[in-house]
């Protein structure tokens, strides 16, 4: 290069011009990948840090008048924000107790596949239902994209478990279906066992569905709950969910509840399509031993 240089008084400009064009180049190319790397995280998750409030308001305006069974409300949660909730009083009172029903990801509180089938079928078997609008993103985002929003849920658990325990009778139980179990052992591993006092028996359908390359970022906290469980899943659930039942299993061990129990449904996948009565029938034999 420096032979060439000498022999050819031009040739330094030339290089000094594709230097600054290469400089510039990488400069930009360097500013693309920050781009990139706010937006995008391992696994293919995006780097969101709020709730998608628009969307959330759509699906409620969406759901709200078609809903024939139980009455529409709305709690408040973080910073003043009233989302949905549905209220399914027992058909024959004095209920049973009060089951708060939440959601799988992105979904919402009458989803055809899980959440209504339950909130309307236990309100038949003698249950209170109580089933919330949780945080929610954009359709394409993933289980890592979630964990950023996981504390939205927290004011929101709490509100409805509050409006839960002003009823005069029977237990307070938490379900939570997919992605909700994830947002409820958040909370229940924040706040402890003052989280843990607020409710008296607990229901995870489909525990542990993340997305390809995303492994779980929080681990749950069956140890720490001395409450009745029921570890509830499809037999064509996720690979991952029936891969961690073992694990689940043990951890509700080490509570040491001996109304435990874990509960594969034949026939099910994660979303139980078109296995809603066969659901509901675990669930509610199993709430009829607390």
């Amino acid at each position: 290069m420096n032979a060439v240089t000498r022999e050819n008084p031009r040739t330094p400009f030339r290089e000094s011009r594709a230097r600054n064009h290469a400089a510039a180049g990488s400069t930009a190319c360097r500013f693309v990948a920050v781009l990139l790397l706010g937006y995008w995280l391992p696994g293919g998750a995006h780097a969101v840090t709020s709730p998608d409030i628009g969307r959330e308001q759509r699906l409620a305006s969406e759901i709200q008048d078609a809903i024939l069974e139980g009455d529409v409300t709305y709690l408040t949660g973080d910073a003043g924000h009233r989302f949905l909730a549905i209220q399914t009083p027992a058909v024959a009172q004095p209920a049973k107790g009060t089951v708060v029903l939440l959601h799988g990801r992105g979904l919402h509180p009458d989803w055809a596949n899980v959440m209504h089938p339950l909130r309307v079928g236990l309100s038949e078997r003698g249950w209170d239902t109580l089933a919330i609008q949780l945080p929610v993103l954009d359709k394409s985002a993933l289980y890592y994209d979630y964990v950023a929003i996981f504390d939205g849920a927290i004011p929101r658990i709490e509100a409805a478990l509050g409006l839960a325990r002003q009823s005069p009778s029977g237990p307070v139980v938490l379900l939570a279906h997919s992605c909700g179990a994830h947002m409820a052992h958040h909370w229940m591993a924040r706040g402890g066992p003052a989280a843990l006092s607020r409710f008296d028996a607990y229901i995870g359908i489909g525990m542990g569905a993340t997305d390809a390359g995303q492994p779980m970022r929080e681990p749950f906290v069956f140890e720490q709950m001395h409450m009745p469980i029921l570890d509830l899943y499809g037999a064509n659930d996720y690979s991952a969910v029936r891969r961690m039942a073992k694990a689940r299993r043990a951890g509700m061990a080490r509570g040491g509840n001996p109304k435990n129990a874990q509960v594969v449904v034949p026939d099910a996948d994660h979303n139980f399509v078109d296995r809603g009565p066969a659901l509901l029938d675990v669930v509610a034999n199993w709430l009829d031993t607390l």
